[in-house]
């Protein structure tokens, strides 16, 4: 795995000149990322993202290194992984030397939460196919919508075409 190689430099919130003049504000981290500024906020009041130096006026000035850091848990959350794992995640990053067995752990994890999704969603397309089924039963004006009928079946705790399987 990649180090960032930023990460230990945010961590410890030393900057030189350099990282002074690529300062940004909170409103173009969150363009440069492609996530919401209360998102930005929130990771910071969990911890995943160390709060940034602010000026004399209260405004935050986010670094290179936040980018970064913010752009390693965009990805880890577009994967669908847990904040807390994010956070072990980043824990590992901080200490790359010593050996991490929980990372491949978490992945694991993460596939075996994936793979009871699509199962879950296999079994959901099979009932939305049921219940497209029993579409062809309007008449001419299209009163008497089968589709209709089954939903408004099920609301009423009858059993419907999508649901036949879990009837008794």
């Amino acid at each position: 795995m990649r180090v960032l190689k930023t990460l230990k430099r945010l961590q410890s919130q030393v900057f030189t000149s350099n990282d002074l003049k690529d300062l940004m504000r909170i409103k173009e981290l969150a363009q440069a990322t492609g996530v919401d500024v209360e998102t930005i906020r929130y990771y910071e009041k969990q911890s995943l993202l160390p709060a940034p130096a602010r000026q004399d006026n209260g405004y935050r000035d986010y670094t290179d290194a936040h980018l970064e850091q913010l752009a390693f848990i965009r990805h880890c959350r577009a994967l669908e992984m847990p904040l807390a794992d994010i956070r072990r995640l980043l824990s590992a990053l901080d200490a790359p030397s010593e050996p991490h067995p929980d990372v491949d752990h978490l992945v694991q994890e993460q596939i075996e939460r994936v793979r009871a999704r699509l199962k879950s969603m296999r079994a959901l397309e099979k009932q939305l196919l049921l219940l497209k089924a029993s579409c062809g039963r309007c008449d001419d004006n299209g009163a008497d919508c089968g589709i209709l009928k089954e939903l408004v079946a099920a609301a009423h705790g009858e059993a419907c075409a999508c649901h036949a399987h879990l009837a008794h």
